[in-house]
């Protein structure tokens, strides 16, 4: 399962981190810096799946 998040997680860094955590901190956070740039949101989703 951890795969499938994480490919959804290089396509779409917000989702890989809502279906690992739901709407905490991360999620927000996740979104922030998807906005700011596409690589740290998903450097920041495959470290909060991987870490869980």
């Amino acid at each position: 399962m951890d795969l499938i998040r994480i490919i959804i997680a290089i396509l779409l860094p917000p989702l890989g981190v809502f279906l690992q955590v739901g709407f905490a901190g991360a999620f927000w956070l996740n979104i922030l810096l998807t906005l700011l740039g596409y690589i740290p949101g998903i450097i920041h989703a495959v470290w909060i799946i991987a870490r869980r």
